[in-house]
């Protein structure tokens, strides 16, 4: 079937004819035709995950791997571009971090995965943002020592499975996801079909995000589609759910000026790289975890129903301009608006009322504590 008139040179995902036949409404997202809603809606599809499980296409973000002799060599080779603890990085478990540049701006934000087996020490696998492929990949490059090789995976596609049902549907199909703690990952077979699996997501809900080979996507979200707890969702809920969870997007609450300290993501870095440093922008990056940071990312909400969108002036009650909504909308969750954005840091602590200006008009609001909405991430029993 053929998909709508989209002007430019838009990709797509494995995934696109399925979308058309599911009735998707497709935009252009990242350089992808991507769906942004279904037939049933944006609140409906946030709802339904936060009930049960959601599937997302994210086949337009970027896999790649490292491939290094051992995984010291490929970690400390790493390190040199994030500030991030890669050497001690446990086998089969995954990181959040950031690529940097010269100034402690964040080029990226991505995942990394150690992988479980022995046969791959040295590898490090990567997902980064679609839209910063063609600036993350070159860095990379210019960034590793000849001994690491950056594999970029140009013929595999990803499927997130998010909602308190997504790993008990998934482990029906791939048992060994059942095992899976938040933040780990492994190789293993869906239905017989080889692909990675990896506990995390970008919902805060419980659920899976699969690396599956391109010509099998289809295959398997037709498998996890049959399954009445599982509804398709587009990027409409996507960007509502990551909202209420509190989590960055990439180009709105982080960009190439903005540091992990100003960010409010310095769990990205554990205490042995906040110490030595070794990475690109450290002197700022040290003296904003020592002095504080001018500015940072707090959460809002909002009095009232009418939401505040990305640019929205933040001021103080009849004051000055302190800031600016970097993400905002109705949370669908809580019945109410929210936003996310950058004030001064004399104004970040919670509890502090605010005025967001909304077509002229100022919307009284208080600084919240994030996620907006508590996250259910599987914490796997400990062990005696």
């Amino acid at each position: 079937m053929a998909g709508p008139d989209v002007s430019g040179d838009l990709k797509r995902t494995p995934l696109y004819d399925l979308h058309i036949e599911l009735g998707a409404r497709m935009v252009p997202f990242a350089g992808y035709e991507m769906p942004v809603q279904y037939p049933s809606g944006i609140m409906n599809e946030h709802l339904h995950t936060r009930a049960a499980a959601g599937l997302f296409d994210v086949s337009h973000m970027g896999q790649a791997i490292l491939h290094g002799p051992d995984h010291e060599t490929t970690a400390r080779a790493l390190e040199a571009l994030v500030p991030s603890n890669m050497m001690e990085l446990g086998r089969g478990k995954q990181r959040y971090t950031v690529l940097l540049n010269g100034e402690g701006g964040i080029v990226d934000d991505l995942m990394v995965t150690r992988p479980l087996s022995q046969d791959r020490d040295g590898q490090l696998l990567l997902v980064v943002n679609a839209a910063r492929k063609d600036v993350d990949y070159p860095l990379l490059k210019a960034g590793l020592p000849e001994n690491i090789r950056l594999e970029i995976l140009e013929d595999r596609a990803l499927i997130a499975v998010q909602g308190p049902e997504a790993v008990a549907v998934v482990a029906a199909h791939a048992p060994a996801a059942a095992d899976l703690g938040f933040m780990s990952g492994d190789f293993m077979e869906f239905d017989g079909i080889a692909c990675h699996i990896a506990r995390a997501g970008y919902t805060g809900e419980d659920g899976v995000e699969m690396s599956v080979p391109a010509g099998t996507a289809e295959a398997i979200a037709r498998a996890l589609l049959a399954d009445e707890r599982v509804k398709p969702v587009g990027l409409g809920a996507r960007d509502s759910l990551r909202l209420e969870a509190g989590l960055c997007l990439y180009g709105h609450d982080l960009d190439e000026t903005t540091s992990p300290v100003e960010g409010a993501i310095t769990f990205a870095m554990q205490k042995r790289r906040r110490e030595e440093g070794g990475f690109p922008g450290a002197d700022r990056i040290q003296a904003e975890l020592r002095d504080g940071p001018g500015r940072l990312r707090v959460g809002l909400k909002l009095e009232g129903r009418a939401p505040a969108r990305e640019g929205a002036e933040i001021r103080l009650p009849g004051g000055p301009v302190v800031g600016t909504v970097t993400s905002g909308g109705f949370a669908p969750t809580l019945g109410a608006p929210i936003a996310m954005g950058y004030v001064a840091a004399e104004h970040s602590a919670v509890g502090t009322k605010l005025d967001l200006v909304v077509r002229g008009k100022d919307l009284p609001a208080e600084v919240v504590d994030m996620p907006f909405v508590p996250n259910r991430y599987y914490r796997k029993p400990k062990t005696a």
